[in-house]
């Protein structure tokens, strides 16, 4: 941190997506520099490239080759070695998602070195990547692997903060990785990144139902009176967490609902990030709760289909940057 700015370290994502564009669009917000001090891990050959590409000029722009030489109220851009590659926008690539993937790497070493204070990663295409690197699952997964703590995807809006019992496995798959160790685990998880990084005194918590009607009783599936009931029972008893439900996913998410709680768990991917793009798709980010360290992304992919068109939204991704140093602030107030 730098007086009261926050050093905001920012993978590349997948070049030959909108990774470029959300970046260097988001930073025509002013307001930005006021927060943050940015670092773009990118090769500088390949930045060059993308720029003519796209026909634009930026003067916002440092080109650094030692991360101590950044400045304020600029768009850093810290070199990164990769190989002679060139960019063909909206067209997926194998190499584009190795240069992703090293600009991850590169910026989780800063962080390892506190040289930055957060990270912000632009979307990747995970398939190309996993040519290259096939153990790799998707950020969350890599960043567990690199840092201190356990993981848990939260999707954050002014809506709502919403967390998951399972992550990217298939649905038909979802019923036996559900257990209620896991649920009281990453609900106490929610509960505390909450209160930690959000200021959340006493959070109260939604906990949602698996099946329709969150079983109607046990005649559509019995999971929520032998796994999930007994989880938020234990909660409540236990561990003195304001946790209810479960609630049926199909009519929680109303107006009403949502102002109620701080918190929901849903059991599934698609369970809670359905009604959370439909209400919240712009202002939404992706925040790695549980870990040493601060990581968001916007909610949205590579989006090849509009790659170099200049009709890409950065909202999300400025969101992202805005959560991210309001989170570092926030855990910087709580050790002092």
């Amino acid at each position: 941190m730098i007086g009261k700015k926050v050093i905001t370290g920012i993978s590349i994502g997948d070049l030959h997506g909108i990774g470029l564009e959300i970046i260097i669009n988001s930073f025509e917000d002013k307001n930005l520099f006021k927060r943050c001090i940015p670092i773009i891990f990118c090769p500088h050959p390949m930045l060059h490239e993308y720029l003519n590409l796209i026909n634009v000029i930026s003067s916002s722009l440092n080109y650094i080759y030692n991360i101590e030489d950044i400045v304020e109220n600029k768009l850093n851009v810290l070199h990164i070695e990769a190989f002679e590659h060139k960019i063909e926008l909206g067209k997926p690539s194998q190499k584009a998602g190795l240069i992703a993937y090293k600009s991850l790497e590169k910026s989780c070493l800063q962080l390892k070195n506190k040289k930055i204070n957060v990270l912000i990663t632009a979307p990747i295409d995970k398939y190309q990547i996993r040519k290259s690197i096939p153990d790799f699952i998707g950020h969350t997964e890599y960043l567990e692997n690199q840092f201190e703590g356990n993981s848990l995807m939260v999707m954050l809006s002014k809506k709502m903060k919403i967390a998951f019992i399972t992550g990217h496995i298939p649905l038909n798959k979802v019923s036996e990785k559900i257990n209620t160790q896991k649920i009281i685990n990453k609900t106490i998880q929610l509960n505390s990144s909450l209160k930690k990084d959000f200021n959340i005194i006493n959070p109260k918590i939604a906990v949602l139902g698996l099946n329709p009607h969150a079983g109607e009783n046990d005649m559509l599936g019995t999971e929520e009176s032998t796994i999930i009931s007994p989880a938020i029972k234990t909660l409540k008893e236990k561990e003195k967490i304001i946790a209810e439900g479960p609630f049926s996913a199909d009519s929680f998410f109303t107006e009403k609902k949502l102002k109620k709680y701080d918190g929901i768990i849903a059991m599934y991917h698609d369970q809670g990030l359905i009604p959370f793009k439909t209400l919240s798709f712009y202002k939404g980010v992706n925040f790695t709760a549980g870990l040493e360290m601060i990581r968001t992304s916007p909610v949205h992919g590579v989006a090849y289909d509009i790659a170099g068109k200049n009709r890409a939204n950065s909202d999300s991704f400025k969101v992202a940057i805005y959560n991210a140093c309001d989170v570092f602030l926030a855990r910087n107030n709580q050790k002092i």
